[in-house]
């Protein structure tokens, strides 16, 4: 007789294991599997909130409680199959990438402007398509990464030179971006992507002079179209008065519940699914303030955790990038780790009154297909550069026999 063994149990950790050899690390480095087993536990629980979040509003509204989190289900799905097929791009197939994501970026910023765009909550940012709904500048953010790591990868050594970081990083690109974004009315997408741009020229040797004026001038612009608007200014003087009564029922509402939400949490929350701010006392909390629910529900052990997650991501991030010898790998990567960890800062610093509500979500957490796949889509990037590359051989041609005068080989 012979003896049957039963099958081997396969943990989680044998799965990140697999996924890590399947993404080609030949090296043998374990932080990979981390960088996906963290933005997978993000996600994860993004979900979980997002149907916390949203079910009360739908059923108050007549919808069904479980439609948000299916399509957001549906779009981190998506997200993530993108995610593991960029992985396994090389780094010159990405670079090949560059001036069609952007001229795509452009084109579909444009057509928000078209009788295809819609408005969603007074800003200008989105397009319908047979019931989907798409927003262009998510996208835009990850195609800009990748375009200028190309161009600066290519002009090394000439940025000593203050035109050739200028032109074309700046002046047309940058401009046209930001501008259809602002034309858009989201000024704080905007300001993300003008960290987007300052990351890739500091990350691609732009001499400080440059980027401290870049900065500057950055800065006064986002400084004039804050004084320009009714709404933004009302939003900065709520947030000086640091939620006033007479401000509690006007621009302040939405960012003084969201205080009385992380207030209530206590240290281990009131419990899954048990927010009481949800109801309708913070409008649409699974969108940008969902990390107020989140704090209510799981307390500060819930918020400590994912400030944890953010943060060893961004260490594991770095670690692969400093194994890394190529500056278009080494450009890409830390712009987009230094986008997904920035935009996460100020979104968290938003909720708890550390700067003014400006409409930045929390990156795989808060409620939103594009932000979710382009996210997903910019981890997908990281891995696929920092990969080790095959090294390339070119055939040599076998050396011809010598012919001797007599027409005889040697």
């Amino acid at each position: 007789m012979t003896a049957t063994h039963p099958p081997s149990k396969i943990t989680g950790g044998d799965v990140l294991l697999r996924i890590g050899r399947w993404l080609g690390d030949e090296s043998g480095d374990r932080t990979r599997p981390v960088i996906l087993a963290v933005v997978l536990v993000l996600a994860a629980l993004g979900l979980i909130e997002v149907a916390s979040a949203s079910s009360v509003e739908s059923v108050a509204a007549g919808k069904n409680p479980y439609d948000l989190p299916l399509k957001q289900a549906m779009w981190t799905a998506a997200g993530v199959a993108l995610m593991l097929g960029l992985a396994r791009l090389r780094t010159r197939h990405i670079r090949w990438l560059a001036w069609p994501l952007l001229g795509a970026a452009v084109v579909s910023l444009g057509l928000v402007f078209t009788p295809l765009g819609m408005t969603v909550n007074g800003n200008r940012n989105w397009l319908g398509f047979g019931g989907f709904t798409v927003q262009p500048s998510e996208f835009a953010k990850l195609a800009l990464i990748i375009w200028a790591a190309a161009v600066l990868t290519r002009k090394q050594a000439l940025l000593n030179e203050w035109r050739h970081a200028v032109v074309p990083l700046l002046v047309p690109a940058g401009v046209i971006i930001i501008g259809f974004v602002v034309l858009g009315h989201d000024l704080g997408t905007a300001m993300i992507i003008m960290m987007i741009l300052a990351a890739t020229m500091f990350y691609g040797g732009v001499r400080m002079m440059v980027f401290g004026v870049a900065g500057i001038l950055g800065a006064m612009l986002a400084l004039v179209l804050a004084a320009t608007s009714g709404n933004r200014v009302g939003r900065i003087s709520s947030w000086l008065g640091a939620g006033s009564a007479d401000d509690s029922q006007g621009v302040g509402y939405q960012a003084l519940h969201g205080q009385y939400a992380l207030a209530s949490g206590g240290w281990f929350g009131v419990g899954l699914g048990q927010s009481r701010q949800k109801w309708n006392w913070i409008p649409e909390a699974h969108n940008d303030f969902i990390f107020t629910i989140l704090g209510e529900e799981l307390g500060l052990a819930g918020t400590l955790l994912v400030l944890v997650l953010f943060t060893v991501l961004g260490i594991a991030v770095f670690k692969v990038i400093a194994r890394t010898q190529d500056t278009f790998a080494r450009i890409v990567s830390s712009s987009v780790i230094t986008w997904l960890i920035g935009q996460a800062v100020v979104n968290i610093a938003m909720v708890t009154g550390l700067l003014p509500v400006i409409g930045v979500p929390l990156p795989f957490i808060s409620y939103g297909g594009s932000a979710m796949v382009s996210s997903l889509a910019g981890i997908g990037v990281i891995l696929a550069v920092t990969r080790p590359q095959p090294v390339q051989t070119r055939r040599l041609k076998k050396p011809q026999q010598a012919v001797h005068r007599s027409g005889v080989r040697s």
